[in-house]
Formats: structure tokens, C-alpha cells, sequence
């Protein structure tokens, strides 16, 4: 049923409720069932535009992957059906991506040959496993996955995936083709084969000025459709000389007629085992990828999408394209704005593109025949350089040198050791620092400081005041089994650091959102030991749902129902009238 026409065009960008039954699973039936049809001219002809980027850049990216060009474009042509009835995004572009390329690359070409059947198949299964870990992340709700990857860690690889595929894709252009697959290796090759004199000149002139040309239109007309004017005069001049056989010039060659066919990628247990790593690290990569790019757009339409229906869609359109003679596929920064500025409104945009596509390959596969393979190495390239964060690794190592080192590892990492390996590093490197700052966080002993509201860090203020024998101690982060008996040891140091000595310790307890049952435990030791030496241990402004966790584990009551203050003034108010304090000067402080 196609919505009234009378329906004004900005309801599309309005919030809208979850859907609930097969439609929350299947957004898609959404946008069909109830279709703007003022949107059509526009979705068309985005479409339009948008097949002139997909058709090189698909090709481009699967001939770096190893795979012959024409799998690229059946991965596009799944990509963006799948998503269009999966995904919740309205414009999201999905299909092969640069993030990825390095790292399909890097899992199947050291056991399998370029372009061979074999490759073809652990690239299918390779996103298959991918897309099933997607969906599995999406159903048990696992979006928070997308933050294991700091920003930090996030432009170390991404600067390595670039410089990887930048030397991957060079051989390419000097018109000669090298074995190896690792960087260190890649890089000699590449050089031993200039220094040998192998560049083919015609491929060196055709993708060096390919690239030149791709970056200066994006840099002055950046309207224009730089990657398929460039390609498109490039197959001209290919085929017009006939390169391919007069200067050696290695094109695509012919391509099969007709559109993708369902093949079951099958494969040994072994080689499943040899590239489940890579799976997991496309999956966590791919995770990242959608999020940022979903997000932005959403905001953009001024619409909320679900992180885990957008994984999920993720994890289908992989499953389908390596099913359908396919390779992993992700988010795209690049495609998506060139749909968004062509004006894309709906998912109809991707569908638009898709049959294009499709019916490229069932009528005219031939005009294909002639791109120079250094053409599509130059568009891989320029894609290359929109990965590249230069301006944020500047700016953290101005702001926080501990993360421009971890960004550094990160690069190097990955570039030195392998892409696969370097990421799951990195990975490991952002939980590492995330343990390490629970492990050992803030805390402070507080006291009052004159013409400030509040309690402050005395190390910070040592003019602040505290009252004899009390102290209030602040502890900055959840409470659990790595970071209990720190807790313990920072209370002992500021009980022996104090003068007189001490009869009461206030906790302020606000930012303890959690305590598990180890720290519970340390924390009723501790509660123990201070009152052998006659020092009672109280919290303030502690949180229900925490307190409810203590009368679980059936320490509350040990700990004393009466020493927990909503407040940190209503614990002072207890320890002055307990011991009859007199401080002539409190009063006065708490009143400024």
C-alpha cells in the first residue's frame, strides 16, 4: 500500500515509534508498506548516482582483496538488498568497504592463491562466519560491543589498514604483481621489483594519473563523480589502443554473464579454523564502522536507530553476500553521502542501485572488459586516504600522551605483526587500559574550603579543612574484585596519614555505582579491622540500588543500618553530635 501523497515530505525525517512483531525485524516492510511516493523521482535518481560509484569501487576493492572484480559486485548487489529489508537506517549505503579490505586480504591470500576458486570459497565463508556473529551479537543485544574500540586504538588501525593497502595496491600500479602478503615482505618485493626494472611504464602512466586525477577532482569539484569519470576514460583508452595486448596492460577481462548464484561455500574444518580470527576481527571492525556512519546519518534525518537491528542487519547482508559468491561486506562513509547528496530518501535508493548493477551484469558484462586494473588500484588508493587520521592523533598526543601511545602500538602492531592479529592486539590493549584505570581510580580525602560549596580533594585545595578525627574519603569508581583491596589499602593510608588520629571514616559514596560480592566481603573485612581499633566506617549518598546489592549479600546489616547517610552533611552532623566535637568553626564553614 503506497502512503497519500498529501503526507509533507519532512514526516520522513520525524522520530519514530519501535515496530513491534515481524516489522521490528524486518524494517524494510515499513518503507514498502507505506511509501511516500513524492520520494520516488528522488530515490530513482539517486540510485542512479549512486550505481556510477558502486560499479568501480566494488570491482576495485575485490580485485585488492585477491578475488576476481566481478565478486565485488555481487557482494554490492547482496549488501544492498539485504540491508534494504534488514536495515533500519533510511539511507545507510552498505558494500564492500575499505576498513575491511586489508583484512580479507590478510586471512585468506596466505592459504589460498589470488583470484582462485579457493579464495573465492574462504572469502564466502568468511563472511558468513562474520554475518553470524553479527546477528548473534544483535539478538543477545551485544551493541555495546562497537566500544571495545577506542577511538585511539580506532586511528592506529585505521592509519596501518591505509599504509597496508596503499603498499598492497603499489605493485599494481607499477604494472608488476608480487607474492607476498605482509607488510614488511610487501614493502621489499615492491621495491626489488622497481629497482629490477619490472614497472610496466603504460600501467605506471594510467594509474598514477588515475590517482592524481581522482584527488584533484575531489579536492576542487568534489560534485563530481570523480572515481567513474576517471575509470571510464582509463577503459577507453584501454580499449581504444588495445593495451591489454600492445603495452602488456592488465585489464579485467571477461566477465560472466547474469547475476550472482546462490553457492554454499563449502570448506574444511581447518581452513574454518584459519579464518574464524579474521571473522572476528571484521566483525568487531565492522561493528565500529556501523555505529559511527548509523549515527551520523541518523542524526542528520533527525531519526533513532537501533544499534542492535543495525547489527543484525549487518550480520544478514554478510550471510546473504557470502552466500551469493560474495565477501564481507560494511557500512560506507564514502557511498552513503554521495546517496544522501544525490538525494537519497529512502531505502529505495540502494535498491535502485543494486538492479543496476544487476542488470549491467545481465546485459553489457563486456563493457567491463577493458578497465585497467591500475585504474581500480588508483581508486583503492584515493579510498586509502579518507581512512587516514592525522589531525586526531596529533590532537591526542597534545591532549593525552597515554592514548597517543596506545595509538602508536596500535599502528605499528598491526602494521609489523599482521592486520588480524595487530587488531585482536588492539582490542585486547583498549580493555587492558580500561582494566587499569578501574583498577587503580581516583580517590581523595576531602575537607571544606572557604567561598566553595561542597566538599573538595585536599591534595588539590591543601587550604581545606577537616574536621579532627574524621575523615571523608571520596573513591571514584564501581567496587569489584580487581579494585576492592586498593579501595582498603587507600583507606588504611589516609587513616595513618591523619592527625589526631582517627574515629570515624565517611565514604562519599556517590560515583560507587556497583559493588560485587568480592569487594563486598573486603569491605565487611575492612568494616571488622577499623572497628578493633575503634574507628567506625560509614557511607554517604550511597545509591539504592547498591545498598540493595549489600543487603543481598547480607552484609548491610553487619555494617550498620545507622551508618548510611544521605548525605555527606548528615554524616558530619552524626560524627560531630556522636563525639561531641567541638569545632567553633564548622558551623560558620558550612554556612559560606
Amino acid at each position: 500500500m503506497v502512503a497519500d501523497s498529501t503526507q509533507s515530505p519532512h514526516q520522513l525525517y520525524a522520530p519514530t515509534l519501535p515496530a513491534k512483531g515481524l516489522r521490528h525485524w524486518l524494517p524494510g516492510l515499513n518503507l514498502f508498506a507505506s511509501y511516500n511516493r513524492t520520494c520516488l523521482m528522488k530515490d530513482v535518481g539517486a540510485g542512479l548516482v549512486l550505481t556510477t560509484v558502486l560499479v568501480p569501487v566494488g570491482m576495485g576493492y575485490a580485485h585488492a582483496c585477491g578475488l576476481p572484480s566481478v565478486y565485488g559486485l555481487y557482494a554490492t548487489i547482496a549488501a544492498l538488498v539485504t540491508y534494504a529489508i534488514f536495515g533500519p537506517s533510511r539511507i545507510l549505503i552498505l558494500g564492500p568497504d575499505s576498513s575491511l579490505i586489508a583484512i580479507i586480504a590478510a586471512t585468506i591470500l596466505p592459504i589460498a592463491a589470488r583470484g582462485s576458486d579457493r579464495a573465492i570459497l574462504l572469502a564466502g565463508m568468511l563472511a558468513i562466519l562474520s554475518g553470524l556473529l553479527c546477528v548473534v551479537a544483535g539478538l543477545a543485544r551485544f551493541g555495546f560491543l562497537t566500544d571495545l574500540l577506542s577511538k585511539p586504538v580506532r586511528y592506529g588501525y585505521l592509519n596501518a589498514i591505509a599504509l597496508t593497502l596503499i603498499v598492497s595496491q603499489l605493485p599494481q600500479v607499477f604494472g608488476f604483481q608480487i607474492d607476498e602478503h605482509a607488510f614488511v615482505q610487501q614493502s621489499l618485493a615492491l621495491a626489488h621489483g622497481i629497482m629490477e626494472q619490472k614497472t610496466n611504464w603504460s600501467s605506471f602512466a594510467i594509474g598514477s594519473t588515475c590517482l592524481i586525477a581522482i584527488l584533484a577532482i575531489k579536492r576542487w569539484q568534489p560534485k563530481i563523480p570523480a572515481v567513474l569519470i576517471v575509470v571510464l576514460v582509463a577503459t577507453v583508452v584501454a580499449a581504444f589502443f588495445d593495451l591489454s595486448h600492445t603495452c602488456n596492460v592488465q585489464v579485467v577481462g571477461p566477465l560472466p554473464h547474469g547475476l550472482p548464484a546462490f553457492r554454499l561455500p563449502i570448506v574444511s574444518l581447518a581452513d574454518i579454523q584459519a579464518i574464524i580470527g579474521g571473522a572476528i576481527v571484521i566483525a568487531l571492525v565492522s561493528f565500529a564502522d556501523m555505529s559511527v556512519v548509523s549515527r551520523t546519518f541518523a542524526m542528520r534525518g533527525r531519526y533513532v536507530v537501533d544499534d542492535n537491528q543495525e547489527i543484525i542487519a549487518l550480520g544478514a547482508a554478510n550471510i546473504v553476500s557470502g552466500l551469493f559468491q560474495g565477501f564481507s561486506v560494511s557500512s560506507s562513509m564514502s557511498r552513503t553521502p554521495v546517496a544522501e547528496a544525490a538525494g537519497a530518501r529512502t531505502q529505495l535508493t540502494g535498491i535502485i542501485g543494486a538492479v543496476c548493477v544487476g542488470l549491467l551484469l545481465i546485459l553489457a558484462p563486456d563493457l567491463l572488459h577493458n578497465v585497467p586494473l591500475a585504474a581500480l588500484a588508483a581508486v583503492v588508493i584515493s579510498a586509502c586516504f579518507s581512512l587516514v587520521e592525522v589531525k586526531n592523533v596529533v590532537r591526542l598526543y597534545k591532549l593525552r600522551r597515554a592514548e597517543f601511545v596506545a595509538c602508536l602500538v596500535c599502528f605499528f602492531v598491526v602494521t609489523l605483526i599482521g592486520v588480524v592479529q595487530g587488531i585482536l592486539i588492539a582490542v585486547a590493549l583498549s580493555l587492558l587500559a580500561f582494566i587499569w584505570r578501574a583498577w587503580r581510580p581516583h580517590s581523595a580525602v576531602l575537607g571544606r574550603v572557604d567561598r566553595l560549596k561542597g566538599y573538595h580533594d585536599i591534595s588539590r585545595h591543601p587550604e581545606a579543612r577537616q574536621i579532627p578525627g574524621l575523615i571523608l574519603f571520596r573513591w571514584d569508581a564501581p567496587l569489584f574484585f580487581a579494585n576492592a583491596r586498593v579501595f582498603e589499602e587507600a583507606v588504611m593510608k589516609a587513616i595513618g596519614s591523619a592527625q589526631p588520629p582517627v574515629k570515624a571514616v565517611v565514604v562519599a559514596a556517590e560515583p560507587v555505582t556497583d559493588i560485587d560480592s568480592t569487594a563486598a566481603d573486603t569491605l565487611c573485612d575492612l568494616v571488622e579491622n577499623l572497628r578493633r581499633s575503634h574507628i567506625e566506617l560509614c557511607f554517604a549518598e550511597l545509591k539504592g540500588p547498591v545498598k540493595d546489592q549489600l543487603k543481598c549479600y547480607g552484609i548491610f546489616e553487619r555494617i550498620g543500618v545507622d551508618h548510611f547517610y544521605p548525605t555527606i552533611g548528615k554524616a558530619i552532623d552524626w560524627y560531630i553530635d556522636e563525639h561531641q566535637i567541638e569545632w567553633h568553626d564548622w558551623d560558620e564553614l558550612q554556612a559560606k
